[in-house]
């Protein structure tokens, strides 16, 4: 579809049904809380890198020369290097995050249609479609750090849209990532209040694996994007209809 479309469709929907989301989000995680899991791990996995390439050079000058972190006034080369690599590292973390994510709304999608197809965890970090995840990750940083410039209060806004990204790209990724976010603002500004009570309500249930001695949040932690997919399903829908 294209954003015009998307946009059409967003507006001729109702406005979406709280409970609907919620109940339906409840049966769709009793199919998909194994690929949740295996979100969240393979999510840990691929930051591991990430942090490494971060820490270790830090790591190696403390112990070539001690003395440069013995000071309390930073090293101003120091200083340099993190508020450069601070950003970078955001911006692989949250690309890793939306790919993931959208690779898990295309799941999501599988099971509630009983389509039976390969889950690829990683179909949006292969052929080319990184760059798109790497694009919209970019995005989703610079809409981030706006929304801190505006007090943080423009952050709390731009969850409720942000949080849309990785369903409209799992169904829409032949738009570009500008299309894409402003298709996610399209539907989050009719749907504000909704989403953001059932981001913070779906959030507070994902914690609730915490209980099982800590392990049992791998477990549950997924549950907060589940309902993103019915968001989707129910204020845009599918081309076939669906």
């Amino acid at each position: 579809m294209t954003l015009n479309q998307l946009t059409e469709k967003i507006e001729q929907n109702h406005i979406l049904d709280f409970g609907t989301v919620f109940s339906s989000s409840i049966e769709l995680f009793k199919k998909v809380w194994l690929q949740g899991f295996i979100t969240i791990l393979l999510t840990l996995v691929l930051m591991i890198p990430l942090y490494l390439i971060f820490y270790v050079p830090f790591v190696v000058l403390g112990v070539s020369n001690p003395a440069t972190f013995e000071s309390d006034l930073m090293a101003p080369v120091i200083g340099l290097a993190m508020s450069l690599m601070v950003p970078v590292l955001i911006l692989g973390v949250m690309t890793i995050s939306v790919a993931l994510n959208a690779a898990f709304m295309r799941i999501c999608r599988m099971k509630d249609l009983g389509i039976s197809e390969p889950e690829d965890y990683f179909y949006y970090l292969k052929n080319g479609r990184w760059k798109k995840s790497l694009g919209l990750g970019l995005l989703m940083l610079l809409v981030a750090i706006a929304g801190m410039l505006l007090c943080g209060v423009g952050l709390i806004y731009a969850m409720v849209p942000l949080s849309l990204l990785p369903a409209f790209f799992a169904f829409n990724e032949e738009l570009s990532s500008i299309d894409i976010l402003k298709a996610c603002f399209k539907l989050g500004n009719k749907n504000w209040f909704i989403i953001f009570g059932l981001i913070i309500l779906s959030g507070i249930m994902a914690e609730l694996g915490i209980v099982l001695c800590g392990v049992g949040i791998f477990f549950t932690a997924m549950f907060s994007k589940v309902p993103t997919y019915y968001m989707y399903k129910n204020g845009v829908g599918f081309t076939d209809g669906v």
